[in-house]
């Protein structure tokens, strides 16, 4: 399995590649800038390896502790961590619920301050309609969220393969026991 700075490496060497495959299939600067943007910020923030104190977890900085109980729900390795689509997906809506609940925690406190009416609805509508009328730019990120969660599993499945055949086989001792002519003697 490659290390933290393994993974890094592989992120960055991929990025260019990346870009150019979307550059081609997409022919559109918005949807290469959301792949490639994605595919980043999964290799190097939304990786798998958030489920260890891993290189991924010590970026998030202060915000690190969003992923603590993310650590304890997960086996390391697990389809739920490491599983394509499967992993991406868990992990993105875990970010989004973070996301969620503080953004509610502080649009309530500014509205506690604050003597205008409630926008919450309003800012529900906003959201719903940017998700609809940049569908194509979302299902971009998303694309590009799975292909660096993608990279790293893949990566780790090589190394874990390549590490197995290396292994020298263990020579097998005979248990049988030595003919009855030589036990008596």
């Amino acid at each position: 399995m490659p290390s933290g700075q393994t993974h890094d490496r592989i992120t960055l060497w991929s990025l260019p590649i990346v870009t150019g495959l979307a550059v081609a299939l997409t022919r559109s600067s918005n949807l290469t800038l959301m792949i490639s943007g994605g595919f980043l910020f999964s290799g190097l923030m939304l990786s798998p390896d958030l489920d260890l104190k891993s290189r991924p977890f010590k970026r998030w900085g202060w915000l690190r502790w969003i992923w603590i109980p993310y650590q304890k729900m997960l086996r390391h390795r697990s389809v739920f961590s490491h599983g394509l689509v499967i992993g991406t997906t868990l992990r993105v809506l875990y970010l989004v619920s973070w996301i969620v609940v503080l953004g509610v925690l502080s649009l309530a406190v500014i509205q506690f301050f604050r003597d205008e009416p409630s926008r919450w609805q309003e800012l529900a509508k906003s959201i719903g309609r940017s998700l609809i009328d940049y569908r194509a730019e979302s299902i971009a990120l998303l694309v590009g969220l799975e292909l660096g969660a993608m990279s790293h599993v893949v990566s780790d499945w090589v190394g874990s393969t390549y590490k197995r055949s290396k292994k020298k086989p263990k020579p097998k001792f005979s248990r049988r026991k030595p003919p009855a002519s030589k036990r008596n003697k």
